[in-house]
């Protein structure tokens, strides 16, 4: 068991899941996990809006067959996915969705740039996640992934509040993951 920030694990979980590309638009509550693209070998492909971070995805997962992966910040631009989520959705498309948040205190309380992405994408995911323990951070991501790819594939959204990404907490890599279907 070791320390990790949830930046740390969220990370040391896609390369578990042999991730190469994600696909991203950076913004004030994912900085700090982009700071962890530097410790690893994961490219990342900067595109020009939230919108196209996940048709990039789609098209990544429809040319590789492998689950598509992309990066959002909170509020507005997490709500930009939501045209590619349903496409992806109706086409049966596997993706995961990393969107950030604001800090756990301030959900509900309408902050600055807070948007329910947990609740509006919820008709057009298979599943999706509010990560409110950084704990849970490595589970959560390897079920998102199992439940993208199997069945009838479609996107998961794994929704990231900043404290998330930088509380310590002892992380083990969680074992394979088995769900009633």
């Amino acid at each position: 068991m070791k320390k990790k920030t949830g930046a740390q694990i969220l990370f040391e979980s896609l390369k578990a899941e042999k991730v190469t590309d994600i696909f991203g638009f950076p913004g004030g509550a994912v900085l700090d996990l982009y700071h962890e693209f530097k410790n690893y070998t994961i490219r990342h492909f900067l595109v020009r809006h939230e919108l196209a971070a996940v048709h990039a995805a789609d098209g990544y997962a429809r040319a590789t067959g492998n689950v598509g992966v992309c990066l959002v910040t909170s509020g507005p631009g997490a709500t930009n996915t939501v045209t590619g989520i349903a496409t992806a959705y109706m086409d049966s498309i596997p993706l995961v969705i990393f969107s950030g948040q604001v800090p756990t205190m301030l959900i509900g309380n309408d902050a600055f740039q807070e948007a329910d992405i947990v609740g509006i994408t919820n008709p057009c995911t298979k599943h999706n996640y509010l990560v409110k323990d950084t704990a849970e951070l490595g589970r959560v991501i390897r079920e998102a992934f199992y439940i993208a790819r199997s069945g009838r594939p479609g996107p998961v959204l794994i929704d990231i509040p900043k404290d998330v990404g930088n509380t310590i907490v002892d992380y083990t890599p969680p074992g394979e993951i088995k769900m009633r279907s």
